[in-house]
């Protein structure tokens, strides 16, 4: 992708997400992810219908007659962005891949925190870390985000969802509010999962393809694994095959459920030709 056909693309993302922020997701955002607590912000005289546990009374007893002290919400947050870049992200029938979906939800997620003013992290791995962003404020961060989720080519095609969580918690050691985007095709992460989730805020957000569910019956089809790369012939009018297909399909989904789930994180499903508009706002509405 040469630099114009890049920054065309990163302005119609922007302008696209942009707006989804700004209007819908702006108050959203800022009423379900709080901030760190109540911070001191003034002294000012005692007002009728005032807390009287609020009394200051060393400047009370000063001035002679009732202050109280006044506390506003710390509201400062940090957003890490986890996204999985492994080569079954580039798995799309219906318009889109699930890559340019995860590009548009991190996208629209970052806006929303940065009207907020918190800062944006961002985390692209497979089976390594393959790029890390540190936190950090601002529009033109988030354009970089933007810029590296459609141009940066991973090294390699594979996925290890816990290696990716065990990498957040060595960099961050502040609580953040963590979007774990991916199609979950992976197993194996719930022990490492657990422990992140008690320190910080995670929420997985699924984005899948219908067409991955099934196999059609399509008789003897050469099919290439996305993450190994292994080209195999595959006899898909045989019942047992697809059957089998479908049971370890379900089998990763229910991993992805009930592993959040068991770690007191959210959860989040998005099929690639669903509103994910309308899904986002769904979930913040319910933890709001």
């Amino acid at each position: 992708m040469d630099t114009k056909e890049l920054l065309k693309k990163v302005r119609k993302i922007e302008i696209k997400t942009r707006r989804l922020s700004d209007h819908i997701f702006g108050g959203e955002y800022h009423s379900t992810f709080k901030g760190r607590g109540m911070t001191f912000s003034e002294v000012r005289q005692y007002q009728f219908g005032d807390d009287v546990r609020a009394i200051d009374w060393n400047v009370t007893a000063r001035y002679n007659e009732p202050y109280v002290k006044v506390f506003e919400e710390e509201r400062e947050l940090t957003m890490m962005l986890m996204v999985d870049i492994s080569g079954s992200e580039f798995f799309g029938t219906d318009q889109q891949f699930k890559k340019d979906i995860i590009t548009e939800v991190s996208a629209t997620l970052a806006f929303s925190a940065t009207q907020n003013n918190d800062k944006i992290g961002l985390i692209l791995f497979s089976d390594q870390i393959e790029l890390y962003i540190p936190p950090k404020k601002g529009k033109s961060h988030v354009l970089r985000i933007i810029r590296e989720l459609l141009e940066f080519k991973p090294k390699s095609s594979k996925t290890d969802i816990a290696e990716a969580l065990k990498f957040l918690s060595n960099v961050m050691k502040k609580k953040a509010i963590v979007f774990l985007l991916s199609d979950f095709i992976s197993d194996d992460y719930e022990q490492t999962l657990k422990i992140v989730g008690k320190k910080h805020d995670v929420t997985g957000i699924r984005i899948y393809d219908r067409k991955e569910e099934e196999i059609p019956n399509l008789g003897m089809v050469h099919m290439q694994d996305a993450e190994t790369g292994e080209l195999i012939l595959v006899n898909t009018q045989s019942r047992s095959v697809r059957n089998n297909y479908a049971k370890y399909y379900r089998e990763r989904v229910d991993y992805f459920q009930n592993a959040f789930t068991r770690s007191g994180a959210g959860v989040l499903s998005s099929r690639v030709d669903e509103s994910y508009v309308k899904k986002l706002l769904g979930y913040f509405k319910r933890r709001g």
